[in-house]
Formats: structure tokens, sequence, C-alpha cells
């Protein structure tokens, strides 16, 4: 059985290296949060984690109101790996789009990639702001493997340089409505994707490229018309019941 997950404990992300000795100063963003907005003081406990050495508790040395340390002390956790499963979504309005990250974190997502589409209302994409919004889900929900964000592209590039071993599950809401349960569970030990178009929908000329390509497979995900994001979390949360790790 795995580590039971602390969820008392504050977790914070690091980006220096973890072993047991070390001891690295505060970042200023850091230290700002850890001293003066939680006011931790010398020997206060808590976790951290970088994505590659599991979880380890450490202990903070204050050194005056803006600067201290952490020494790390023990691992608490090992380091678990990233699922090989993409969400690619054509982005949505601000607020709506942080949570439908947020939401893929807590998915298992292991790639997360906005996708450029005919349809897209908001192509002005901050991934410095998706990349904090990712790293704040993690640290919340006790994720160890942080989700890579890649660059943004557009549909036809996608396409055009996708690896057409890898399964490419796109949401197509005028697809014909049936379980997707049986086409997913053939592809179970396979790296796979998902792709939530935008709010307006893929344009003919999209559903048609998609269409034309082996790899890529329509699924419906039910009789109702979803919102951008409810339909990313619900596509999610298929493919992790029948082919990903939720699966028994």
């Amino acid at each position: 059985m795995p580590p039971r997950v602390d969820f008392k404990s504050q977790r914070l992300f690091v980006e220096h290296d973890l072993q047991e000795g070390a001891e690295h100063a505060l970042s200023e963003a850091h230290a700002h949060y850890l001293l003066t907005v939680l006011r931790m003081e010398t020997c206060a406990t808590l976790l951290v984690f970088n994505g590659k050495d599991g979880e380890w508790r450490v202990e903070v040395t204050r050194q005056s109101k803006r600067a201290g340390s952490l020494r790390v002390l023990s691992q608490t956790r090992p380091q678990t790996p990233l699922n090989d499963l993409t969400l690619l979504f054509a982005p949505i309005k601000k607020e709506r789009m942080d949570w439908m990250v947020q939401k893929a974190v807590e998915m298992g997502a292991g790639t997360i990639r906005p996708v450029i589409t005919e349809h897209t209302q908001n192509q002005k994409i901050r991934t410095d702001k998706l990349n904090a919004n990712i790293i704040e889900a993690a640290e919340q929900c006790g994720v160890l493997a942080v989700p890579t964000l890649q660059t943004v592209c557009s549909l036809e590039a996608l396409v055009r340089s996708w690896e057409a071993d890898r399964p490419l599950f796109w949401c197509d809401e005028i697809a014909f409505v049936s379980s997707p349960s049986g086409l997913l569970a053939d592809y179970r030990d396979q790296p796979k994707a998902v792709l939530i178009g935008p709010e307006g929908g893929f344009s003919q000329q999209e559903r048609e490229l998609l269409l034309a390509q082996p790899f890529a497979h329509a699924i419906s995900l039910g009789p109702r018309i979803l919102r951008a994001d409810t339909a990313a979390v619900a596509a999610l949360t298929v493919i992790q019941l029948v082919a990903g790790d939720w699966r028994t």
C-alpha cells in the first residue's frame, strides 16, 4: 500500500534537488509566503517536492523577516512516474481555463497543451500563469509528478507532427452517441491523448482533417452539449476509468 498523503502539513513545490541533509535558501517568493504570510518560525516543518525526487519533510530556519532556508530531513513519499496521458484543449476564458488546467492535474494528466482552432476565442495565452496553476494544483492535491506544459500550437501543426502510434481521442459533439468504453479498452497500455475543442466546436474543415487521420478517434461524451471545461473533466474521467490508472 502506498504511503498515505499528509494533507495537514503545508506543501510546497521547489526547483532544487532534494536529498537528506541538504539545505537551500528560500526564494524571495517562498520566503514571503512562509515567513510573512504563514509566519513560520525556526524549526517549523513542511513538505516539499520538485517533481523528480519524491516528497520530503523539511525544517524552516528563519534568518530574518525576509530570509530563511529549508533543511531537508527525510523522505515521506517516493517519486511516482508521470502519466503518459496528454490533455489538448482549445483555450477558453481565463477563469474557466484555470479551473480546467487545475482539474487536469488532479485527474492525472501528464502533459497539458493549448491548441489553437478556428473557433478559439482566447488566443492570448499566459503560459506562466498556466504553469503556476499546474504547480498550485499539484501542491494542493498531493501530486508528485508535475505535468509538463507544452507550447501553444495550431490544430493543423499538431496533426502534422503527431506520432502515428499514439491514439488521439477527440471529443466530437456530433459524433454518434455511444459509450467510448469499448474503443478505449483497446488502448489500455498505450500512451494516449484527448483533444477538447473550443466553445464553438470544431469547424467542418477541422472535423474532416481529424476524421482523415488513422490515429484520431472521435468520441462522444453523451447526448448533452458540455462546456469545454466540463468536457475536459468528463473525457479524462472516462479515459482514466477505462484505460488509465483508475481501472482495477
